[in-house]
Parts: C-alpha cells; sequence; structure tokens
C-alpha cells in the first residue's frame, strides 16, 4: 500500500502545541509502519485550512486523481481541513479513487464504514464549535458597540475619550460626515465631493486631501 502523508502549519506559534511540522512527521511516519504501507512522500503547507486552495493540497489531489497513491495519512483531521463541506468533499473524492484518510490522532481510518461516519461526526462539531466562538464574539461587539465603547478602529466622526473605552463625537469631523450626506443627497459624485471637500479646506483624519476612495469608504460606513 503506497500512503502520502500531509501536514500543515498556518502559524509558527503552533509548535507549542505539537503540531509542527516535524511532531506530525513523526506520527505519520510511525502510522505507516504500524499499517505496513510504503510512505511515497510527505507534502506540507503553511496556510490556513479555511479552504482548500493550498499549493500542497493542489498536489496532494493531483496524486490521488492519478492513481499513485492508496492512503493519506494525517497527524490530526484539523491539520488538512476544519470545513465540514470541504471534508465531504475530499471523502468523496478519495473514495471514487479508492484512496482512504487515516487520521492518527483521531484513530480513524475512512476504510471502514464506522470511520467514515465518526469523522463525519467529528467535522462536524468541531464547526458547531467555532460557529458558537463566532456568534458570541458577535454578540460581544454588539453589545460594546451599543454602550459606546471602541470596537476596532476608531470610526471617522468620533475620538476615542478620555478613559480610552468610549468614543465621543469629534466636532470637526462630524460638519465633514454632515457635509459629505449633504452633497451626496443633492447629486453629488463621490469625485465632485472631494473636490468640493478641498475646495473647503477640508482634510481627512490624517491631514490629506480628499479622494474619491476616501469618500466613498465614508458613505459605506454610514
Amino acid at each position: 500500500m503506497k500512503a502520502i502523508g500531509y501536514v500543515r502549519v498556518s502559524t509558527e506559534k503552533q509548535a507549542d502545541f505539537g503540531v509542527s511540522l516535524e511532531a506530525q512527521e513523526k506520527k505519520i511516519r510511525a502510522m505507516a509502519e504500524i499499517q505496513g504501507a510504503e510512505l511515497v512522500e510527505i507534502i506540507s503547507d503553511d496556510e490556513s485550512a479555511k479552504t482548500l486552495a493550498r499549493p500542497g493540497m493542489a498536489r496532494l489531489l493531483d496524486l490521488v486523481d492519478a492513481g499513485k497513491v492508496d492512503a493519506i495519512i494525517i497527524a490530526k483531521l484539523d491539520r488538512i481541513t476544519r470545513s465540514v463541506k470541504d471534508l465531504a468533499e475530499l471523502l468523496e473524492r478519495f473514495e471514487k479513487r479508492g484512496v482512504s484518510l487515516v487520521s492518527v490522532a483521531e484513530s480513524l481510518d475512512t476504510k471502514t464504514a464506522a470511520g467514515r461516519l465518526v469523522l463525519n461526526i467529528m467535522a462536524s462539531v468541531s464547526q458547531w464549535e467555532r460557529e458558537v466562538i463566532g456568534e458570541r464574539t458577535k454578540d460581544a461587539l454588539r453589545h460594546k458597540k451599543g454602550n459606546g465603547e471602541r470596537v476596532g478602529t476608531v470610526p471617522f466622526g468620533f475620538s476615542l475619550a478620555a478613559d480610552g473605552v468610549h468614543l465621543e463625537e469629534n466636532p470637526q469631523e462630524q460638519e465633514i460626515l454632515r457635509r459629505i450626506a449633504e452633497l451626496r443627497a443633492g447629486g453629488y459624485t463621490l469625485r465632485a465631493i472631494a473636490e468640493e471637500l478641498n475646495r473647503q479646506g477640508f482634510t481627512t483624519r490624517k491631514g490629506s486631501a480628499w479622494h474619491h476612495v476616501y469618500v466613498l469608504n465614508i458613505l459605506k460606513a454610514a
């Protein structure tokens, strides 16, 4: 049986959590030996697993499609993808070509129906956890905004209050916002608005002249 190892790290910090390239390769080689597989190659990526658009992944799939591999060995499920949708696509593609996916950390092998079932369940739970965290983060940011607290970059028209937490209106920038709104309501184009602001002596927060792109960004944020 010919096997391909796949490893991935998206940040240097991941080495602290036992998922460095070296740590992953060690686990993959051990699993290949246990299964009596010939480890043809270990492919690596140093990009996020948000999508499958990765150089290493592209090479892996080329080898799979060419029928040059019988199994893909990974140290941990999230090394190959964090998306349930992408995982399903990979499993379907592997199955069509008779390729199994072996995950060391989860002790899973998609050669068996039970392995495929557990793998999909684990991936679904993992995605659910990430979505819950995302929802909590959005709720927290919404709460901060509702209390007039700073969230990220201070929006145009406001300044950071003395407490370093809350926002307060910036009179000069508020005047610019009102002027932009009036000009836009009067049918002015973005370029015409920028030209009018410059003519009246207004400058951006950085003290530079107005450009139509700056005006567009202001209107989008409004």
